[in-house]
């Protein structure tokens, strides 16, 4: 499976300047190239907070992990809020195991992110 990411805006009484990006496929040394730059670009813009939706996610591997923990970084040095959406149990236990959770603001879905906007 091949990785796909879609980038939408959010708006609501939390944060104006929102960007979500999904994240569907897999996130391996071959597609997380593709991912960095996305994160990259979409932090290069007007945006207060980006969540990176991983509930599409079908395998990640380090290099992915990777990925997040540099845009994370990106992000702060930007002054952008950079959370995470993910229900899938095999990343949440990834991100547990590798101790990520600790590291990066984790929401179970959108819902729970932006509230009942």
């Amino acid at each position: 499976m091949d990785l796909s990411l879609r980038a939408k805006s959010e708006s609501n009484d939390r944060v104006a300047g929102a960007t979500v990006l999904e994240v569907s496929g897999e996130v391996d040394a071959y597609s997380a190239p593709t991912l960095a730059e996305r994160i990259t670009e979409i932090l290069s813009g007007d945006v207060e907070l980006l969540v990176v939706d991983l509930n599409g996610v079908v395998f990640i591997d380090s290099t992915g992990l990777g990925v997040l923990v540099r845009g994370l970084n990106d992000a702060r040095d930007a002054g952008v809020q950079l959370e995470l959406v993910c229900a899938v149990e095999r990343v949440i236990k990834l991100l547990r195991i590798t101790g990520l959770d600790d590291v990066f603001t984790i929401h179970p879905s959108i819902r729970d992110t932006f509230g009942d906007n």
